[in-house]
């Protein structure tokens, strides 16, 4: 079995994540490593909070609280709410952690002592107010393109347009509101892409054509239009410092690492926290340093995270010119969108992870967001395709089939497993077809098709309703009582792998579903085509419970109540 290292762009520390960041990053990624780790592949799934750079300073000034305990207080929030959505990170970590603190500075020492850092003098805006240099979005402006009154230095928010600062009218310090800024010259150290850029190419050329469409596209695009030597420093106070030991004039201006080059090696910082934080002696090299052949690496990321995992973060390893184990597979999505328009942390637009949870357990929005994942095109949320998919897929097609066959069967059999009838013609052909569905999920699943996945998956559900109208036991024991009963003992068989096979997208359900069986010693990680066609992992006489309602309907006065909360279309759609 292979050993696979998975990482999800890391969630930033501003706020809480609304529901297009789950389903572009973490929530496949848990999926993926819950599949693998039941296909009994060693896994380790890694994440973390980005703590660093500007929005980070703004969002404690706002808070009024010192940068450093509003990470942390924001840190143990979001953790809570990826617990609450069952996702199973083997460490979820920090990016402003000693770990990561010194990787990234051997990171830039081995850098520097090969070439691809320089050290250069720039010219920047300057506040007499605040005493300090302003990084572009500690200044805000009126866009001179579309007149949205509270663009930043490096981008307006309203319109998208790039920015600079000096393009903005009437700037304005973010700290302080003070508009007596000025530009003067200053030093900060620069990774010289450009330098790097053959390599790059090597790299993508080697494994891009593996990768979708989306993620090789936008890779080529940076690296058709040249790589350009970017600034890796910044004037802010919470950051990796610049080590003395190296720059000494820069370190002593209090000079800090830009988060974009610190942010990618955290994946390899937080590894290192997960080994010093167990109470096992855990080797984190084995999956980072040397590690090309033994460890299949795979990102999964939203679209305009792909250039910096794809392009700057590998430029940053291969300058090192250590043995760092570099990306395999770059899974990228395309958007969720709210009703056509953005989702919007700063704008407060659209269903945060947080409120999700408030209303329905996590289980709804795991197969909803699977089902309606973003790989082709940008999808868009809307309550009525939620409540759709929720109704026919979870309430009808898994979770009525499950209460149906369970409490007839206790009503007309007690409760145990009946024995009934040997299986005959309709088991054998419904036994070839879970066989070959369930091949269709797994081969999916090995893909990274999500959607396609959740199609098989909800396939595999779907031929269980047939099976049981086919044979109607609420029929058959009128006239033939073991009939009836071999007709319930499949389709409670069915429920069995369902409950096995559903984990990696509805972990809490299945769950439910395996332990309504009292079966001794059920250790079963998978179900192989064998036991599929089978169809006899739960034997006559396993005794058995109802488990409650796996999945309510959710109502027209539901969907009425969400869209007064939430609202509907909104404004800039």
């Amino acid at each position: 079995m292979a050993r696979h290292l998975i990482t999800s762009a890391l969630p930033y520390i501003n706020g809480i994540k609304h529901l297009g960041n789950m389903v572009g990053s973490m929530l496949p990624a848990d999926v993926y490593a819950r599949y693998l780790r039941q296909r009994e592949h060693e896994v380790l799934y890694i994440c973390a909070t980005d703590e660093h750079g500007t929005p980070a300073e703004l969002a404690a000034a706002a808070a009024g609280l010192p940068v450093d305990e509003f990470c942390a207080q924001q840190h143990d929030a979001q953790r809570a709410i990826y617990e609450g959505f069952d996702l199973a990170f083997d460490y979820f970590g920090r990016s402003s952690s000693q770990q990561n603190v010194e990787i990234t500075q051997h990171f830039a020492r081995k850098l520097n002592e090969h070439g691809f850092i320089e050290e250069r003098a720039i010219r920047q805006v300057y506040s007499e107010a605040d005493g300090r240099f302003l990084p572009d979005r500690y200044i805000v402006g009126t866009c001179p393109f579309c007149g949205y009154e509270n663009a930043r230095g490096d981008q307006c928010e309203n319109c998208t347009r790039v920015l600079d600062p000096t393009d903005l009218i009437e700037p304005r310090s973010a700290i302080s509101g003070s508009t007596e800024l000025e530009v003067r010259e200053t030093k900060h150290l620069f990774l010289l892409q450009s330098k790097l850029a053959g390599e790059v190419e090597e790299f993508i050329d080697a494994h891009g054509e593996e990768w979708p469409v989306l993620s090789s596209s936008i890779a080529r695009k940076w690296l058709t239009e040249g790589l350009q030597d970017r600034s890796i420093t910044r004037d802010l106070d919470w950051g990796v410092p610049v080590p003395a030991d190296t720059w000494p004039d820069l370190a002593a201006e209090g000079k800090v690492f830009y988060v974009w080059f610190d942010a990618p090696i955290e994946y390899i910082g937080a590894t290192k926290e997960w080994a010093d934080a167990g109470p096992e002696e855990r080797d984190w090299k084995s999956w980072w340093y040397e590690a090309h052949d033994s460890v299949r690496y795979t990102e999964f990321m939203a679209k305009d995270n792909v250039p910096f995992h794809t392009v700057m973060f590998p430029a940053t390893q291969l300058g090192t010119r250590e043995p760092w184990k570099k990306v395999d597979f770059v899974k990228s999505f395309n958007w969720l969108n709210y009703y056509g328009g953005k989702f919007s942390t700063s704008q407060n637009r659209g269903i945060f992870t947080d409120a999700a949870l408030e209303l329905l357990p996590a289980d709804y929005w795991r197969y909803f967001l699977i089902a309606a994942a973003p790989e082709s095109d940008d999808a868009s949320f809307s309550w009525e395709l939620f409540a759709s998919v929720v109704n026919k897929d979870l309430a009808d097609t898994l979770g009525n089939f499950v209460n149906r066959v369970l409490s007839f069967s206790r009503k007309r059999f007690g409760d145990d497993v009946p024995a009934g009838a040997e299986p005959g013609e309709a088991e054998q052909r419904l036994g070839e077809e879970i066989a070959g569905l369930l091949a269709e999920y797994e081969a999916q699943m090995e893909a990274l098709q999500f959607r396609k996945a959740a199609a098989a998956l909800r396939a595999l559900w779907s031929a269980g309703n047939v099976y049981l109208e086919e044979k109607a036991p609420w029929l058959e024991i009128k006239t033939d009582k073991d009939a009836a009963a071999l007709t319930l003992r499949t389709a409670m068989n069915l429920i069995h792998l369902y409950s096995v096979v559903s984990e990696p997208i509805i972990p809490a359900t299945a769950k439910a579903m395996r332990e309504a069986f009292a079966l001794d010693g059920d250790t079963a990680r998978w179900v192989s085509a064998d036991e599929a066609r089978s169809l006899s992992s739960v034997p006559a006489g396993t005794g058995f419970t109802v488990p409650p309602v796996l999945f309510q309907k959710i109502t027209e006065d539901d969907l009425a109540a969400y869209r007064e909360r939430f609202g509907g279309e909104p404004e800039s759609a």
